[in-house]
């Protein structure tokens, strides 16, 4: 009979709480993972008990109070405080979202914040994205000509052409969507995902841009592009409200049309 054990430090475990001073009313409990690879330990949650009358009403807002008033080696990144950054991207309350868009007062009972899932984690709350940034380079997210602008001129769109890319150029690259797919789960390896593939798309509509062939050509290829699913978690999960299968059809949509 086959047996089957999980990897090493993969069972999480119950840490330490951390009770509210005393004479707090409005208290509200912050199960947070915690995981730091150069102690060997297994990840862990620890309980935070936050007085919300003395913290501000978004998620990050208590994260940064336990980092400044409780805990210091709690470990999550952030940046802009106004979802234009993407920083600070985690999984709350079992929906992948920002910290700093995520209400405390839309949880309705105990918050639990994880990192983003299935991604390599640094430490507590910070995934490494190494590999997904590397697919985003893959794909060029820039735009390439062949041809010269006028002389002092820049390279113009009418407002049509420039209305295309709406629902494309807002991504924050948080990567919410990539790591709520499934299909990003068990082909990550070679799937590009949505995140990146919106981002493709974003190249490719673009009027200003010369290289449509050459980046339809790289994404024509059985993993890269067609492992989506419809699964649409990517859109139910997107804190800017994007729809990156949309994106994805659009590009299969140029697939048939160039064959045809």
């Amino acid at each position: 009979m086959a047996t089957f054990t999980l990897p090493k430090n993969s069972t999480i475990q119950t840490g330490k709480t951390y009770k509210a001073e005393a004479g707090a009313k409005n208290v509200k409990a912050f199960k947070i993972y915690r995981f730091d690879p150069d102690t060997g330990q297994n990840p862990h949650y620890d309980t935070y008990e936050i007085d919300l009358d003395k913290c501000g009403p978004m998620v990050l807002d208590a994260l940064i109070k336990i980092k400044n008033e409780v805990d210091t080696t709690l470990t999550f990144r952030r940046s802009c405080r106004e979802g234009i950054c993407g920083s600070c991207a985690m999984n709350i309350d079992g929906m992948n979202t920002l910290a700093c868009l995520k209400p405390i007062e839309d949880v309705k009972k105990d918050v639990r914040i994880t990192p983003l899932p299935h991604m390599p984690v640094l430490k507590d709350l910070v995934p490494d994205l190494t590999h997904i940034y590397a697919q985003l380079r893959s794909i060029q997210p820039w735009i390439k000509t062949e041809t010269a602008p006028p002389p002092d001129e820049e390279r113009r769109q009418s407002r049509e052409e420039r209305s295309k890319l709406d629902g494309l150029w807002e991504c924050i690259l948080c990567f919410c969507c990539s790591t709520a797919c499934p299909s990003y789960w068990w082909n990550g390896d070679r799937y590009l995902g949505p995140a990146v593939l919106l981002q493709a798309y974003r190249w490719i509509a673009d009027s200003r841009d010369e290289a449509t062939g050459e980046r339809l050509d790289f994404l024509e290829d059985p993993f890269r592009l067609y492992r989506c699913h419809t699964i649409m978690n990517c859109a139910a999960t997107c804190p800017k409200g994007l729809n990156p299968a949309k994106a994805i059809g659009e590009i299969r949509q140029l697939m048939i049309e160039r064959q045809g």
